[in-house]
């Protein structure tokens, strides 16, 4: 879990860099030089063992995305996409790209404040050399712990620290990472049911009237669902249904 906090602050260093590149000397050199030998052996303990933390970090970077969205609120709000998607039952409009992009955004935008924190208490003094490393990231922790501790049920934190058979914590900072990421994660997927149950409730009573407007017609062989889908779609048009959908999600986290 150190690596990984390791990893996101070099994340927000990247996202500096063009700041850097604007603000370098000219005739300064923007792209350094990279230099593989193998063999020797002559290396001090102290490049072996950066050369090792690189490897390590470079491993890290396949499982860092699923553990960052994980605690963001990029969960909830695909889910409740993916919910709306299959209670208009129009299969694969719209696409999985469209959806995942859309959450992405939204998550960027829900983060923002967030991500701002992070920047101006860990990594930019960690980059002017106020912080040390380890400062850095205890300092990067704190605002995504806020984050998720005021999304989390009392309840399902509870579960994870009486498994580990830790002490309560008395501030949000006292509370182990290991504990409060997937307790957050249960939260989220709790509400993100809840929110898609709401969604679910007037597509399903237009199914409920189609069906058995056609059985009064002794229509039993037409699909209801075929009947169905152009009266959702268009009532999910007059109420301007993704505005409310977005709205929801935008609230849900305030």
């Amino acid at each position: 879990m150190k690596l990984f906090w390791q990893l996101l602050v070099m994340a927000f260093m990247l996202l500096a860099i063009p700041n850097m590149v604007l603000a370098a000397p000219v005739g300064t050199p923007l792209i350094p030089t990279i230099d593989l030998q193998i063999g020797g052996g002559t290396g001090t303990p102290q490049e072996t063992s950066s050369a090792i933390q690189l490897l390590l970090i470079l491993t890290v970077l396949s499982v860092a995305p699923a553990i960052l969205l994980l605690m963001t609120s990029f969960t909830r709000i695909v889910i409740v996409l993916s919910f709306v998607r299959n209670a208009l039952a129009t299969q694969q409009m719209p696409p999985n790209q469209v959806l995942i992009a859309l959450a992405l955004f939204m998550t960027f935008f829900i983060m923002a404040p967030t991500f701002a924190q992070v920047n101006e208490t860990a990594v930019q003094p960690f980059m002017q050399g106020q912080l040390t490393q380890d400062q850095a990231l205890n300092a990067a922790i704190i605002p995504f712990k806020e984050f998720m501790a005021k999304q989390t049920r009392e309840k399902d934190l509870i579960l994870f620290l009486e498994y580990a058979k830790a002490e309560r914590p008395t501030t949000i900072e006292d509370i182990p990472l290991t504990a409060l990421v997937p307790a957050y994660a249960i939260s989220e997927l709790k509400t993100a049911f809840q929110i898609g149950f709401m969604i679910f409730i007037p597509f399903l009573m237009i199914d409920l009237i189609i069906s058995s407007i056609l059985m009064g017609m002794g229509m039993m062989m037409l699909p209801p669902v075929m009947i169905s889908l152009p009266f959702k779609i268009l009532l999910f048009i007059m109420v301007d249904g993704w505005y409310l959908v977005v709205k929801s999600l935008l609230t849900s986290f305030g």
